[in-house]
């Protein structure tokens, strides 16, 4: 508290504010915005700072029955080294969404976090939540502040999921660096392993899949993804590490048990054993 409050809360936490808890935070704040991160004087765009930080991938995400499927491995590299094996890089963001992330892990889980307390806030505010495609924009609009920090090479790239109350389905939106939002169709995926991810999906998907099909196809990508992607990491027996899914319905969020993600993961890799490419794409 400065002089001026007189031992009160500052001015901008009494005036008549916004439903944007981001906007509140970039009038009282700042600088704890994630997009008011930098490098620093005297660093370079893409410099070894940014390339020493740990980066997070591959997300994927598929529509269902009834809602959409989100998986996330738990692999952050730094460079060439695997800077931690356990990292969690899919969230809740409210009650019927969920918020995957790829790219720079510090920067990615607090634009999170301010997405979270973002959607919190509305609803406080306004006495209802925000419709999916407004959580859509509301995200795209802060990955869009943050693209100071994407010119230096820290970069997030989200991927968002949710059901659609109103429409009663499963959507799913991809972001670029420039806040761009786009709406995906039936599955989609992020990160370095995205490419071969998204391939492992388009062999596997099928329309209004059960919740538990879509499950297996997206540890199937997980599994593809780190086959291929040296920075994506696939299930981890031995130390019991498996990637974190979850699902959002008609019931709202929720997120497997490490126990039954460990189920599936168990029948991927005995399928493994004995087609290590994996399952083959029936023909019609």
């Amino acid at each position: 508290m400065g002089p001026e409050t007189s031992g009160r809360l500052p001015r901008a936490y009494l005036s008549a504010g916004t439903s944007s808890f981001t906007e509140f935070l970039g009038a009282a704040a700042p600088e704890l915005l994630p997009g008011n991160l930098r490098l620093g004087a005297g660093a370079q765009p893409g410099g070894s700072l940014a390339e020493s930080v740990p980066h997070g991938t591959t997300i994927v995400a598929a529509a269902c029955a009834g809602g959409v499927v989100m998986a996330g491995d738990r692999r952050a590299t730094a460079g060439s080294m695997i800077a931690q094996r356990d990292i969690e890089k899919v969230f809740r963001s409210d009650e019927f969404s969920c918020v995957g992330i790829a790219g720079v892990a510090g920067v990615g889980v607090d634009l999170v976090r301010l997405f979270q307390v973002e959607l919190e806030h509305y609803e406080k505010i306004e006495g209802r939540a925000l419709s999916l495609e407004g959580k859509a924009n509301r995200l795209a609009s802060m990955v869009r502040s943050n693209l100071g920090g994407a010119m230096q090479g820290l970069v997030v790239v989200p991927l968002f999921a949710g059901y659609d109350e109103e429409r009663r389905i499963g959507r799913i939106f991809s972001y670029d660096v420039t806040g761009g939002r786009y709406e995906e169709h039936r599955y989609h995926a992020v990160g370095s392993g995205s490419v071969f991810a998204r391939g492992s999906l388009k062999k596997l998907y099928a329309d209004d899949m059960p919740v538990s099909e879509a499950i297996t196809a997206c540890m199937q990508a997980i599994y593809d993804a780190a086959d291929d992607d040296s920075a994506t990491g696939g299930p981890d027996v031995a130390r019991h590490i498996y990637p974190v899914v979850v699902t959002v319905t008609a019931d709202g969020f929720a997120q497997l048990s490490d126990d039954d993600v460990g189920g599936y993961a168990q029948a991927v890799i005995g399928e493994r054993m004995e087609r290590p490419d994996g399952p083959r794409a029936p023909l019609h």
